[in-house]
Formats: C-alpha cells, structure tokens, sequence
C-alpha cells in the first residue's frame, strides 16, 4: 500500500512567485526559491536555492564556510575565473560549476546575459548535490530535503502515495524528510534534482 506523506512536507514553489532581489555584492538580480532556516539571511542560512540573472561580467559575491554548485540555465554561458588560474566553463544548457563560496571568482559572459540555478550549503552544517534528469524516469529520494526544480520545458512528478505534480519553466516541488520515497518523473525538456542533507 502507499504511503502518504504529511501535505506539509510537499510544497510546490511556482516560480511565477519568486521575488528578484539584488546580489550581495550588487552585481545581479536573484531570486530566492527555498532557505533554512526559514527567512534566514545571507550571513545565516544552512542551505539555499535560487534563480539568478548575470547582465554583466564580474566578480561574483563571495560566502566564507559555503559550498556552491552553480547551473546553467539560459543564455551562451559564462568563464568563472578564480584567483589559482582555474576555468569554470559554463557553455552548454545545464553545465554545472562547483566551488566554494570563498574562492576568488571572476565572471566573464560568452555571449550576453545569462540565467543560472544556485545552489549553497553551509560546510560543516549540510551537504547537498545536484543532477540532471530528462526523459521519463524513476528515483527514489533519501536526501532530508529534495528539491525538484524543472529547468525547461514542463515535468510530470509523481511522488509515491500523490496525484501528479504539474510543473512549468522554473516551478519547483520541495519535498522534506522524503526517507526513501518513490518519485517517477516525466518531463519534455529537463529537472535539477537537488538534495539536501544535514550533518
């Protein structure tokens, strides 16, 4: 028989809702999906989810104790330069960069602004990891906290004991204390599974 989860522990974000805000240092727009705590703060959080708009080269902000995966989402990419002499590149739809939030970054565009998913985690505190499913496809979630983001196009989630999640570009179903909860996915173009786990 299926198990049903508590409704408070599934909440779809529409990302019609999300509300821009500046970047710590200024140099963009985000717009945050999910934090922990709840309402936390930049220089508080413990994990955080969020859409950003790159209009112009630049250095990124910088987040001591935090490690950051970031996400290709539209536009021609960008070149994350860091003061080693090492190259992120950025240059296909959902290329992943992951560094950590101290790291000296220096953002050049290929080709005009960009939209990138970001993800950030306190060390010591969590860790977290993203992939990329596309096509139909059947998981089984164990993280503390899932978020299942659709990057483009439109995806069909089914979570074990649930009707079907409808998601559109940049919807996202968190989902919290899933414990090995089955989820089946359809989607025409692609979702960023992100998990979260604590320490």
């Amino acid at each position: 028989m299926a198990r049903a989860l508590n409704p408070a522990q599934v909440s779809l974000l529409r990302g019609v809702d999300l509300v821009a805000s500046p970047w710590k240092n200024g140099g963009g727009v985000t717009r945050e999906i999910a934090v922990a705590p709840e309402g936390a703060a930049l220089d508080t959080f413990v994990w955080r989810v969020s859409v950003a708009d790159v209009a112009q080269p630049g250095p990124f902000s910088r987040f001591a104790g935090i490690d950051r995966a970031l996400v290709l989402l539209a536009g021609a990419g960008m070149l994350l330069d860091d003061a080693e002499g090492h190259t992120h590149a950025l240059t296909q739809p959902l290329d992943i960069a992951r560094f950590t939030g101290e790291a000296s970054i220096d953002a050049r565009l290929v080709d005009g602004a960009t939209r990138d998913f970001n993800l950030m985690v306190r060390r010591g505190a969590a860790t977290g990891d993203i992939e990329v499913w596309r096509g139909a496809t059947e998981h089984t979630l164990t993280a503390d906290v899932a978020l299942l983001f659709c990057a483009a196009g439109q995806a069909e989630i089914t979570l074990e004991g649930h009707a079907p999640f409808h998601l559109a570009d940049n919807d996202t179903l968190r989902i919290d204390a899933p414990h090995a909860l089955a989820c089946i996915v359809k989607c025409a173009g692609a979702v960023l599974a992100t998990g979260v786990r604590y320490a």
